[in-house]
């Protein structure tokens, strides 16, 4: 009796080398675990922060970013430096700040997927993202609609540069120092920024109210 012999298994194709940045150990243990099951994805380096990241100079094809990490580095910044190394990025965080979510979608972050999720789900999401899809979910949606409600305010660099710094708690003093101007000038500047803020209906009377737009638009952490 002849025998059909059976087909060969699908090629998986290129195996995918995947990084996790989280200041959570388990966290990256608990995905290397999962990954470890694929042949087309492999967890190959680990890190606390996009700097130890980066310095470890890994070759990587995706890297799976926890938004709120304990160096209170932003996404926008961490964003920043890892599309140096060429790599796409999707962010892996618990999605409960939105504003973290709103600004990494500006940042250019390939999409979300909440730590919640099930194994099956990451590694589908972690495959989309391979292939150059946006890694959609619920949560990333409402984070872009949110965002497109929030009118930007035109600030320039070196308004941004000193609202960033002034916002932070900075006195004017200070920041004029730290970027090489006049205290009158940053005055200027920050009357300037308020004027903006106003312009588009997001009220910048106090420095609280600075504080807030500047975590808005992504350019302090918000307070953990």
């Amino acid at each position: 009796m002849n025998r059909t012999p059976h087909a060969p298994p699908p090629d998986p194709g290129p195996r995918r080398r995947v990084g996790i940045v989280d200041d959570h150990a388990a966290v990256g243990l608990g995905v290397e675990a999962i990954l470890d099951q694929h042949d087309d994805l492999a967890l190959v380096a680990r890190a606390a922060t996009v700097s130890e990241l980066v310095d470890a100079a890994p070759d990587l094809d995706l890297v799976l970013l926890d938004l709120r990490l304990a160096d209170r580095t932003t996404p926008a910044q961490n964003l920043e430096r890892l599309r140096r190394l060429g790599v796409t990025v999707v962010a892996y965080t618990s999605g409960d700040d939105p504003a973290l979510v709103r600004q990494a979608a500006r940042s250019g972050v390939a999409g979300m997927i909440r730590k919640s999720e099930s194994p099956a789900t990451l590694v589908d999401a972690l495959r989309a993202a391979a292939r150059g899809e946006i890694v959609a979910s619920v949560d990333w949606a409402a984070a872009i609609d949110a965002d497109a409600a929030v009118q930007d305010a035109g600030l320039t660099a070196r308004e941004s540069q000193v609202l960033e710094l002034y916002a932070s708690g900075e006195k004017a003093d200070r920041v004029a120092r730290m970027l090489g101007i006049t205290r009158e000038t940053v005055l200027d500047h920050v009357r300037r920024i308020r004027t903006k803020y106003a312009a588009v209906d997001r009220q910048a009377h106090t420095k609280v109210d600075l504080y807030r737009r500047a975590v808005e638009d992504g350019m302090l952490a918000p307070p953990r």
